[in-house]
């Protein structure tokens, strides 16, 4: 028999909650593998600092989109590869989405998946220490706030944008109206906070639960039309690890598509186009992917406030550090967004639609240096998108580059809520007392003002919003690649839990979601322990050895 009832693919924000919550049962014996190592940079621990290892390979997965646009533009898109996965160098930005959002999933014929059960996951993992509003938890693992010594001119835009009718708010995640307020964020005492740090790290020792790092997962095994096992790589060895109950794969929106995809699940077209042999054609695993375009805009101040004047030179920097060594404090200590914004693109919006992240810094054309002049940044994104794009594998070789086509503001609703997205992160600065501090508007510039000019500047000034969904989407139908219960359809013993499981986009930052539907699929996993049969020992019908490991093996020590 296996050793492990459970493997867990991927130490990511789905992944780490997961392994904690299924680890609880002392019954069961989890194991969570991870490509990447643990968080040992310091630039992992300072908020302001994790974005300086996106082209880090140690830290970082890079994936190149195809060409887009009338520019045909190329973006690389960063993924975590680090215990922890992209919370470990994200913007750490904590935003729940809207309640009618997971109504919307249940409405769709999602059972168990509505605001009231994503609600209660929500604040059962929850140490919120913005308020003691009775919508949010206290006491969980995972700690939100806001910064502790907010700049003045974050206080500054939020009095801008009460004038176009957002409400100040404390704790943003309390209301899904318009709305604005400094940036709740996972950061607590000025360190992030990252789904290892929260869900992964404090139960280690837990005799039934095993890391295993520094491995990466080629494709699955399949007994019988159930998943039994994985092939994983580590260095130049190849080896097969089994289960008794079952694989989960938690290794994103890009991640999970391309792993059922070189194991023969997904659209036979492109597996017989990429060479894998079709094990179950699936036209759906790949498709539907959706993401939100950031729209930028960047201003000149005509006063040197903000943090370009604390991050620009060396003196600056170090003045910064030694502060923030000493009280935690200071931009290093801040998440990407100083001011995070909630607003209704057109008065006619049922509900909210837009929203807009800014930040009191501006950064030179190569994207990472602080520029000295002082500047505002703001990155504004249509909630909802509605245009879908995919994700492909084009060789059977684990290692060869996806095909990813994000297929961007491809629907005339996508095309006119970009434009009234970056409307109004004009009409925002353009009011008091925002407005008096404003030099010059940078990007997209005074000459972007038609709507064809305002999207073109989306697409060739703008970028991904790092908040793939859709790939492995739930359903009722036949057609969907995962049901209800995140189960793959038409394969025993293998589920999906992570974005890739949405069909439709949340409203704002995936990260909290991400966690919070992976302690919904812990329930479900659960629920459904004590109804399976565990398995006998079965016979590997793919090559390599099956591997037991010791502890020190599973740690990678």
């Amino acid at each position: 028999m296996a050793e492990f009832d459970y493997i867990v693919l991927g130490g990511g924000s789905a992944g780490c909650v997961l392994a904690n919550r299924l680890s609880a049962d002392p019954r069961d014996r989890v194991l969570l593998v991870e490509a990447g190592g643990r968080a040992w940079s310091p630039y992992l621990r300072v908020p302001k600092l994790g974005s300086r290892l996106f082209h880090d390979p140690r830290y970082v997965w890079h994936h190149h989109t195809v060409p887009f646009g009338p520019d045909a533009v190329t973006e690389m898109w960063p993924r975590g590869k680090v215990l922890g996965g992209s919370s470990a160098v994200n913007g750490m930005v904590y935003n729940r989405g809207q309640r009618a959002d997971f109504d919307e999933l249940e409405r769709l014929g999602n059972r168990g998946w509505g605001w009231n059960e994503i609600a209660a996951a929500y604040r059962g993992f929850e140490n919120n220490t913005i308020s003691r509003s009775r919508t949010c938890g206290r006491g969980g693992e995972l700690t939100i706030s806001v910064v502790r010594d907010p700049d003045p001119i974050a206080l500054t835009a939020a009095s801008a944008g009460a004038r176009l009718g957002m409400r100040y708010l404390e704790d943003l995640n309390e209301s899904d109206e318009p709305r604005i307020g400094l940036a709740p964020a996972t950061i607590h005492r000025g360190r992030r906070v990252s789904a290892a740090t929260a869900f992964l790290n404090p139960v280690r020792s837990r005799p039934n639960l095993r890391v295993m790092t520094g491995v990466t997962v080629e494709r699955l095994v399949f007994e019988r039309g159930r998943a039994t096992g994985v092939v994983v790589r580590r260095g130049t060895s190849t080896f097969v690890l089994k289960t008794n109950l079952e694989v989960v794969s938690c290794l994103g929106a890009l991640g999970s598509p391309k792993l059922l995809q070189l194991s023969g699940i997904g659209p036979r077209d492109v597996l017989m186009s990429a060479g894998v042999p079709v094990y179950l054609d699936r036209d759906n695993v790949g498709m539907r992917m959706r993401d939100h375009r950031t729209l930028v805009n960047t201003y000149r101040l005509n006063r040197d406030v903000g943090h370009n004047r604390h991050l620009a030179s060396i003196p600056a920097k170090i003045g910064t550090a030694v502060k923030y060594a000493a009280t935690g404090r200071g931009p290093l200590a801040a998440p990407t967004g100083d001011v995070l914004a909630f607003f209704k693109t057109d008065p006619d919006q049922p509900r909210v639609d837009g929203q807009v992240l800014i930040t009191a810094l501006t950064l030179a054309g190569d994207g990472g240096r602080v520029e000295r002049l002082p500047g505002l940044s703001c990155m504004g994104e249509i909630l909802r998108p509605t245009s879908e794009g995919s994700v492909r594998i084009s060789s059977p070789d684990p290692d060869h580059p996806l095909t990813i086509d994000p297929n961007y503001l491809s629907t005339a609703y996508d095309r006119v809520a970009a434009v009234r997205v970056l409307r109004t992160m004009r009409e925002l600065f353009e009011q008091s007392p925002i407005a008096g501090l404003v030099d010059a508007e940078l990007s997209p510039g005074i000459g972007a003002q038609s709507d064809d000019e305002l999207l073109h500047a989306a697409i060739a000034q703008g970028q991904t919003g790092f908040h793939a969904i859709g790939t492995c989407a739930m359903g009722p139908r036949d057609d969907a690649v995962v049901d209800d219960a995140l189960r793959v359809r038409g394969i025993d013993g293998l589920r999906v839990v992570d974005l890739s499981i949405l069909p439709i986009m949340v409203s704002g930052n995936t990260n909290a979601p991400a966690m919070a539907m992976a302690a919904r699929a812990a329930d479900l996993i659960r629920s459904d322990r004590d109804a399976v049969a565990v398995p006998g020992p079965l016979e590997l019908s793919q090559p390599g050895p099956t591997v037991r490991l010791s502890a020190g093996v599973a740690d990678g020590r």
